[in-house]
């Protein structure tokens, strides 16, 4: 029984003691560090051959047994005041900062993440906290290559973290030095005096309990160090602009190092995504953090080859931010790192601005259409080298297929297309650049003419109303090119014109060379008056004469080979433009049915539907075929090479019998898309407008 009492009395004296020897304890191996600098002569031992390392992992050991024997929550224990009290992160981000020993800066950097992960008392709130932080923030940053980019990535990860678990600490921790202690009509104080008291004292407070008054004259061993270092002074006081959290984090998203450049960045995104509308509005305000990440994004542009490929260009669609490097398998080209960069980064800048807080997202959108878009794009599209304009316009084609977030989008077509309230351009005083880019479609250049048609096909693939409102619709309102008044043809040929073509002679009606199944003589009605589904897909399928036909003697493989081969082949041209109409014929509104899908229609004097365009292209086309010798077995072959079932040769007359060969597919995908929007069954055209507001 004596012997069980006599245990317990000392498990109950062991529980008084521990904060005594932890202090004495924490205190001896702060003094044993202090006098490493006094007593050491050799400057060139790195840190972590010393003992330094060690007694700093002791030091974080006892803080945190410390903490938690601690009885009442939310009090700081006797080691953890001593380290407030004395400063000590203070001297040890100065002997980071003269990084004697060599690698000094590194375990400063490991103590400080350590102290704040593992200690659970709130010690940001703290001045003697808060000034070391922002001390060791300018530290790092010198530039990618540092050798202390993982303990900085790792510093800066808990900061993040202290950051999403209580919001309202991103302004204490994103303000510089000259903030602290000074008000500013719109920024608050760093630190409140209720978070600070006596805490941040020079001297600890003799009355402490269980304080040793011995250890308060011992202390001051840190002093005694101050001869030994070099003076350390502070810079001018930059503003907003100088080094804090978030240029730190973007210093090291720039890293040569995959995965702290990747650490850096997943920590950029979770400060910009922080809930606290008062966060953000500071965030934007305080910092420089969209004019940063926005200039990056034009310096990776300018980084690149002035000229670029549109087919190398292609070939990395898809970077992601999170492998922003080319794919290894993919042939290489010149500037083609460059280029992967570019797009890894715009990719994350989408990225971060779909995950980012509204108004963080609005903000950073409208940097990157100022500094991309206007300020750097612009002068390039518009530019009179014809490479400087064919690669601006295959990057901008590039940068639309990635982007995702609709707040970017919305600065992209007002980039692109101007605002609502512009006028509509007239063809003397373009308003906007959608309007030189229209007339880039027909340049002298194919190659330019042909990234243009890319560059749109991508537009009208994005889920914004303005693109077919502005590129389409505002020139069908109206159906001005109806003819007002005018009785119904009698007749197919009467709709066409086709006695003002020059194509459409007696000459070549005689030729023998006619459509295989010449149309009725007036087109199938409903009873309503409306053009009967069926006879809209004859009359594609009817255009393109039966000798100049190919793809019943082939495996039928579809109008979307020939797209998909498009890069590279002679008939670009001609193919982007009719994947660009098929792309315009599939939006589901009754204006564009009827312009572009209804062969019928009674046009207005001067007007022209995609419908009559086509029949005097057929009627050209059967003019030049009569020059072909062996003009269908010929044909026959140059379809095979398109299908990839035969090598390529070059054949005379090439550039014809492959415009041919798209011609024939072009008609059956419109007869096709007629079809599936018009079912036989189903509602014939119905040119009622649509509710207002809707495309």
């Amino acid at each position: 029984m004596l012997s069980r009492l006599g245990a317990l009395l000392q498990e109950a004296v062991g529980a008084r003691e521990p904060s005594i020897d932890l202090l004495q304890a924490f205190v001896e191996h702060w003094k044993g560090i202090t006098h490493y600098y006094i007593e050491s002569t050799d400057e060139n031992t790195p840190a972590k051959k010393t003992d330094i390392p060690w007694r700093l992992k002791q030091m974080l050991d006892i803080l945190v047994y410390e903490e938690r024997q601690q009885v009442s929550s939310g009090e700081a224990g006797p080691c953890l005041e001593y380290l407030l009290q004395h400063k000590i992160l203070e001297t040890l981000c100065t002997l980071g900062k003269a990084e004697y020993p060599p690698g000094m800066r590194q375990q400063v950097f490991q103590f400080f993440s350590k102290v704040l992960a593992q200690v659970q008392h709130p010690l940001l709130h703290y001045l003697s906290v808060h000034r070391p932080v922002q001390k060791l923030l300018r530290l790092g940053g010198a530039g990618p290559g540092s050798l202390t980019e993982k303990e900085e990535v790792q510093f800066t990860s808990v900061l993040c973290s202290k950051i999403q678990q209580d919001p309202e600490l991103l302004a204490y921790i994103l303000e510089g030095k000259k903030i602290i202690g000074k008000k500013t009509p719109r920024e608050p104080t760093a630190l409140p005096e209720d978070m600070t008291g006596s805490r941040d004292k020079d001297c600890p407070r003799s009355d402490a309990p269980g304080r040793d008054p011995g250890l308060d004259r011992e202390h001051c061993g840190v002093p005694a160090l101050s001869s030994h270092l070099p003076a350390e002074t502070e810079g001018p006081d930059n503003g907003p602009g100088e080094s804090n959290l978030i240029t730190s984090l973007l210093g090291l998203c720039k890293s040569k190092k995959s995965r702290v450049a990747l650490k850096a960045r997943e920590n950029v995104l979770l400060l910009v995504s922080v809930a606290s509308p008062a966060a953000a509005t500071y965030l934007i305000q305080s910092t420089s953090c969209c004019v940063v990440v926005a200039e990056h994004l034009c310096q990776l542009y300018r980084s690149m080859p002035a000229f670029l490929d549109p087919a190398d260009i292609a070939t990395l669609e898809g970077i992601s931010w999170r492998l922003p490097s080319a794919p290894s398998d993919e042939a290489s080209f010149p500037g083609k790192e460059a280029l992967a960069a570019f797009l890894g980064w715009f990719d994350y800048c989408d990225h971060l601005i779909t995950e980012a807080h509204a108004v963080v997202a609005d903000a950073l959108a409208k940097a990157v259409a100022e500094k991309l878009f206007v300020e750097t794009l612009q002068p390039q599209l518009l530019h009179v080298s014809e490479q400087t304009i064919l690669t601006s316009t295959a990057l901008l084609t590039a940068l639309l297929r990635q982007l995702r977030s609709p707040t970017l989008l919305q600065e992209a077509m007002t980039f692109l297309l101007g605002t609502d309230q512009q006028p509509a351009a007239t063809e003397d005083s373009p308003h906007t650049l959608g309007t030189h880019l229209i007339m880039h479609c027909d340049h002298l250049s194919d190659e330019i003419s042909i990234a243009t048609l890319r560059l749109f096909e991508e537009l009208l693939q994005k889920p914004h109303e303005r693109v077919i409102r502005s590129l389409v619709l505002q020139n069908l309102e109206g159906r001005l090119y109806v003819a007002r008044g005018s009785p119904e043809p009698e007749n197919y040929e009467d709709t066409l014109d086709l006695e003002e073509d020059p194509y459409f002679t007696d000459g070549f009606l005689d030729s023998g060379l006619q459509p295989s199944t010449k149309p009725p003589s007036a087109p199938a009605t409903s009873s309503d008056g409306r053009t009967a589904v069926t006879e809209i897909v004859n009359s594609f399928l009817c255009l393109v004469p039966e000798e100049a036909k190919t793809s019943a003697f082939l495996e039928e493989n579809g109008y979307d080979t020939y797209v998909h081969d498009a890069y590279g082949l002679p008939y670009s041209l001609n193919l982007q433009v009719t994947s660009v109409l098929s792309r315009l014929a599939l939006f589901p509104h009754p204006h564009i049915h009827e312009y572009l899908l209804d062969p019928y229609i009674s046009l207005a004097p001067g007007c022209r539907s995609l419908f009559s365009v086509l029949v005097r292209v057929i009627g050209d086309l059967m003019q030049r075929i009569q020059r072909v010798p062996q003009f269908p077995g010929k044909l026959l072959l140059v379809r095979k090479q398109l299908m990839g079932q035969i090598p390529g040769e070059h054949l005379d007359h090439q550039t014809l019998l492959q415009g041919v060969v798209v011609l024939e597919e072009f008609c059956k995908e419109l007869a096709a898309i007629a079809f599936v929007k018009f079912p036989p069954h189903g509602p014939h055209l119905n040119f009622s407008p649509p509710p207002e507001g809707q495309v």
